[in-house]
């Protein structure tokens, strides 16, 4: 099947997110970080995309993703359970 590229490019992202997901995730089970050290990536995440909107010609997406994270982190969707 011939998938568009907006396809490959959101199974793209959706492929990133799990794999952080999962190394967070990882870190917290060892004891690596904490879960509030989790939460803080990613909070610096967010704001990262935040801070780069303004100096960036795909403004809307940098507010869109740090829309996402800041969602994941309040809702506790997430596998990391913050």
């Amino acid at each position: 099947m011939a998938y568009s590229d907006d396809m490959k490019n959101v199974a793209a992202g959706l492929a990133a997110l799990s794999i952080c997901e999962s190394l967070l995730l990882a870190l917290t089970d060892l004891n690596v970080i904490d879960k509030k050290e989790a939460g803080d990536v990613l909070a610096d995440a967010a704001a990262a995309h935040r801070e780069a909107a303004p100096q960036n010609q795909d403004a809307d997406i940098q507010l869109e993703v740090a829309a996402i994270i800041d969602q994941i982190i309040m809702s506790g969707n997430s596998g990391l359970r913050l």
